[in-house]
């Protein structure tokens, strides 16, 4: 096997089938080569950018046999920008090469059989995004970061394609080198700050509405919210009076659909200021900040519904045991990154508990990205 250096130039390589994280696989003398902005079955030239032991990375530079699947990229900077890694993908192709990794993620991390398709959500593929944060480079003027670096990459004429229109061009910013600037699109109002100085903004999901801080977790894509409080409700059918946990509850936009149904609601969320508006935003819940790991002893023993809503990392093994140990009825497991699923459904397999329904939904069009909701109830 010949030493391979970043920067070198390998040519004609076969591509196989989509990993997961926006790669696709191919082999170079026997070693694994990840490649973006390839496809399957194409013959493409690749420049390394990353080399280990075992596996190398690289892009792909030149198309020799170009999929059917291929399409003109809408964004001039989509190669070298690190937002958006299938924009050379038809649409309808990239949410098949999502369900492929769903599927095979799952089945292989959980046993479990994945069936579904992924679901197109609108707006779609561009102008969906309503949080955009822009960095500002030495000469004041707002970029995206390209690709696992530090490089502002500035933005092509009309601006970010995937964000919404709105906050697609952000202004540039004269004596100003550095920083960062916050683009958002809420239910009251619509604009760019400073994220050093960021705004509480409101936003409402059908009925309801929530507090938020612009930099603050909230959902991108502007059907997200409503999409995935529907897939919940439907899969747990709360019932009033039952006690109900929302673990990593962010502002509480599910602790808020299950209060207004009559269920007594506990929160945990490890960011503070987060629970000081999801205290404002549904009054009637409790909310304990903090771990959520470290944070049981502080909820009811005993639970009728659950929501997990972890970072792309995970619930755990620790946070699952002490799902469990309260005994559900249902759980609704929302997860951004299918590998942290396939993981989590084998532990709570292990500790009873099976999906009954599992959908896979394409929050973030034109990226590698989607969102997954499995309900799990007690095995039977």
């Amino acid at each position: 096997m010949s030493e391979l250096q970043p920067g070198q130039v390998l040519t004609h390589l076969e591509i196989g089938p989509v990993a997961h994280g926006g790669h696709f696989v191919a082999r170079h003398e026997g070693r694994v080569v990840f490649v973006r902005h390839a496809l399957p079955d194409e013959v493409v030239d690749v420049r390394l950018t990353q080399v280990t032991r075992r596996f190398a990375r690289a892009d792909a530079i030149a198309v020799h046999q170009a999929s059917p699947h291929r399409v003109v990229p809408p964004c001039p900077i989509a190669t070298r920008c690190g937002g958006c890694d299938f924009q050379h993908v038809e649409p309808g192709y990239a949410r098949e090469l999502k369900r492929r990794v769903v599927a095979e993620l799952l089945g292989h991390l959980a046993g479990y059989d994945f069936t579904g398709e992924v679901e197109e959500v609108e707006p779609s593929p561009l102008g969906w995004r309503r949080r955009m944060r822009y960095h500002v480079d030495q000469e004041g003027r707002p970029g995206l970061r390209a690709h696992r670096s530090g490089e502002v990459v500035a933005l092509p004429e009309g601006g970010c394609r995937i964000a919404d229109p709105a906050i697609a061009s952000p202004p540039r910013l004269p004596g100003r080198a550095g920083g960062e600037l916050l683009g958002v699109v809420a239910t009251s109002g619509t604009g760019f700050m400073r994220s050093d100085e960021p705004e509480t903004l409101t936003e409402v999901v059908g009925e309801l509405s929530y507090l938020v801080d612009a930099d603050g977790f909230w959902q991108a894509h502007a059907s997200a919210p409503r999409v995935l409080l529907e897939r919940v409700l439907s899969g747990l059918e709360p019932k009033a009076g039952e006690r109900a946990l929302d673990l990593y509850c962010g502002v509480g936009l599910f602790a808020g659909a299950l209060a207004k149904r009559d269920l007594r609601v506990w929160g945990v969320e490890g960011d503070k200021r987060a629970v000081v508006l999801a205290q404002r935003n549904v009054p009637s819940a409790r909310f304990v900040a903090g771990d959520v790991a470290r944070r049981f002893a502080q909820l009811p023993e005993q639970a009728d519904l659950v929501v997990l809503d972890p970072p792309r990392t995970g619930a755990g093994a620790g946070v699952l045991a002490a799902v469990a140990a309260r005994g559900p009825r249902a759980i609704a497991y929302v997860a951004c990154d299918p590998a942290a699923l396939g993981r989590d459904l084998r532990t709570l397999a292990d500790l009873g508990y099976q999906p009954t329904s599992l959908s896979a939904h394409d929050l973030f069009p034109m990226t590698h990205h989607v969102e997954c909701v499995a309900i799990l109830e007690p095995r039977r």
